[in-house]
């Protein structure tokens, strides 16, 4: 067993890239709302420019 160098398995890659995907789906939905609000904010401010928050 010391000298085992046997890669990784399927079954452990797939692990790896479930918990990635959880990662990225989850701060796409932490960042997707805020990142629309940013823009949008940007957009009334170009609209109208003499708004109090631009």
């Amino acid at each position: 067993m010391i000298r085992d160098e046997s890669g990784a398995s399927a079954a452990e890659y797939a692990l790896i890239l479930a918990i990635v995907g959880t990662g990225i789906a989850v701060a796409a939905l932490f960042l997707g709302g805020t990142i629309g609000n940013a823009v949008n904010g940007a957009g009334n401010c170009i609209n109208s420019p003499s708004a109090a928050n631009c």
